[in-house]
């Protein structure tokens, strides 16, 4: 089947030096890009990670300090990977609570502009767990009745990513070949931020999801303590967090100006 597509999007994987968003560092990430025509494009990418690969980490995806030694750097990947994907939507297994973040971190150290204001994004892993509760090579298994070799490696499961979500709008018919219902099908509690620090209320607004400020509405902390705008952009959260922050803060002085 095809998917119903009014833009491009990027079905992408990452493999990485481990799972903290703002600390590790992405060692291989593979992009393939379907077009509303069903035309595909795929790229993958070795990336030097400029930091030591653990080895219990080496022992999932099987990727070395050796292999990536020679391999450039994700600043120098970022405007290739960013032209790829910036006129897409974004697909992938455990996409929205990791890859996405992740890529947000990289994007934003190598100084591009990463925002997805205008990308909707669909987490296949989500729609499985809502409907089967499993693993992507079962996922695969279930849903194509095919083995997936190569697991861990980012090609492998980000082609079995775009097939699974395929089998899967196929198989449910209350799954709809639409990117805007897969994205709010697929997403979980709605976020401003990747990593779930800023939270939306019921009206829609902005209020912190943690510490002592939780749910309380972002600008009424800011305004009532200013001290903690500098806390937080000073404290180890995601880049991409500080970003949304800052907007938050620029948009509410700007509408006191207005």
């Amino acid at each position: 089947m095809q998917l119903s597509l009014t833009k491009p999007i990027c079905f992408f994987d990452l493999e990485t030096t481990g799972i903290n968003i703002t600390k590790d560092r992405i060692v291989e990430i593979s992009i393939l890009k379907v077009h509303p025509n069903g035309k595909e494009e795929s790229k993958t990418w070795l990336v030097n990670p400029e930091m030591p690969i653990p080895k219990e980490v080496i022992e999932i995806h099987g990727i070395s300090d050796a292999d990536v030694a020679d391999k450039p750097t994700f600043k120098k990947l970022a405007k290739e990977v960013y032209n790829m994907i910036k006129d897409s939507d974004l697909g992938g297994f455990n996409s929205n609570r990791f890859d996405i973040p992740l890529l947000a971190e990289e994007m934003l150290r190598a100084e591009i502009d990463f925002d997805m204001k205008n990308c909707l994004s669909i987490d296949v892993q989500t729609i499985f767990h809502k409907m089967e509760q499993r693993t992507l090579s079962a996922a695969y298994k279930f849903y194509c009745d095919k083995n997936l070799d190569g697991a861990h490696s980012a090609e492998a499961d980000t082609n079995a990513t775009y097939e699974v979500l395929k089998a899967q709008i196929a198989k449910y018919d209350e799954v709809e070949n639409n990117t805007k219902f897969l994205a709010e099908f697929s997403s979980r509690k709605k976020f401003a931020d990747f990593a779930g620090f800023i939270t939306y209320n019921k009206e829609g607004v902005e209020c912190f999801s943690f510490g002592k400020h939780k749910g309380k509405l972002v600008t009424e902390v800011l305004e009532k303590e200013p001290g903690y705008f500098g806390w937080l952009l000073n404290a180890d959260f995601p880049l991409y967090t500080k970003k949304v922050l800052t907007a938050i803060k620029l948009k509410n002085f700007n509408n006191k100006l207005g």
